[in-house]
Parts: C-alpha cells; structure tokens; sequence
C-alpha cells in the first residue's frame, strides 16, 4: 500500500526519543516516545528516520506516547536503523490520510540506500552538507531536484560524481536530528520517485 508523507520545506513533525532497542535473532523492537504525535493504532505506519514502519503497540500518557516498531533483518542491513541506541533523538512523521493537504514532493519511506555525510560547513545561515552516495544512485539525483534524507525532504544544490550537497536552514536544524549529525556519519537516502520512475520507463 503507498504510504505518503507530505514532507514539505525541510519540516518534520517532531524529534522522538529512543527508549529502549531490544533484539532477537538479528531483528529489533525499537521503542519510542513522541510528545507530538497523536492517534496512535496499532498497525499504522510511521516514518523514523525516513523509512516507513509499522506501530505494533503503544501507551498514552500525560507527557506523550510511548510506541513500538518492529525492524527486520532486511530493514536493518539496508538502513541506518541498526546504528541507533537507546537515548538516540529520530525523525518521525505520521503518514498522510485521505483528503489531508499536501505539500512537497511525495516520500513513501521505502529508503533506496545509505549516504555518507563527507562534509559540513556554514553557508551564511544555513549549513550545506555534502553527501557521498552508491554510484547506482547518482542518475536519480539532480540540480535542484529533491531527495529525502532521514527523513527530512530537500533541494539538491549540486551534483559532481557521486557527491552531492543540500542547505538545511535554521529551523530545520533546530526541528530535527540534523544538528547532531557530523562528517563521516549516514544517513537513510530516498530519490525521489518521480526521477525513478520516469528514469526506469525510459530504460
């Protein structure tokens, strides 16, 4: 089923807090507490860090929510899902529901890959990151075109091989995980799906 989420000028709808990973046989439950998100079910999808899960239990609280997802092996050794621990900070976003507005590109959470953060500098008031990505990427990503990176939808600024450098302005970094993130760290990529598909039928 196509899960959309209106990602839209670098917004997110909150930072959740990683409460406690267990594992077993290669697999996790990632539990997660959310001060924002509300109407919680079971069985509805979430994104965390850009890729689309399922809650498989949750509790309300005064404070908050406290959700479950359940991460497969597959999911993990695609993902950067297997690198966070307890007391992590993550992107969530609720999916969008029929006749909800939407707003910027379309991100269904099925992450393509992995990209690696080579450099950060300051760019007046933003800060421009560049990203090292999997050479079978590079024709989905163009000029001025939008990728997802953990979750957070941006605007390519330039693309030299396989690198590749985004702005994330002020708010973004104080609304998300971005501000913690430094060289060498990676971060889950998805390209956008219009660059996909209209790439695809053309091969």
């Amino acid at each position: 089923m196509l899960k959309i989420y209106p990602l839209n000028n670098q917004l997110l709808i909150e930072k959740g807090l990683i409460k406690d990973i267990k594992r077993k046989d290669n697999e996790i439950e990632m539990v997660i507490f959310s001060k924002k998100i509300s109407s919680f079910k079971e069985g509805m999808s979430i994104s965390c860090a850009g890729i689309c899960l399922t809650v498989v239990s949750f509790e309300n609280y005064e404070s908050g929510h406290l959700f479950s997802v359940y991460i497969s092996n597959e999911t993990l050794s695609r993902t950067t899902l297997a690198e966070y621990m307890e007391g992590d900070q993550i992107n969530l976003e609720k999916s969008l529901a029929l006749g909800d507005e939407m707003d910027g590109h379309i991100v269904q959470g099925h992450v393509d890959g992995v990209a690696e953060i080579t450099d950060v500098e300051q760019d007046g008031e933003s800060s421009r990151f560049t990203f090292k990505i999997e050479p079978n990427l590079v024709k989905y990503i163009a000029p001025k075109g939008s990728v997802a990176l953990d979750g957070t939808s941006l605007t390519v600024n330039n693309v030299e091989g396989n690198k590749f450098d985004v702005n994330l302005i002020p708010y973004t970094l104080d609304h998300t995980t971005w501000k913690s993130n430094l060289k060498g760290d990676k971060v889950n990529i998805e390209v956008d799906i219009l660059s996909r598909y209209v790439l695809n039928a053309n091969n």
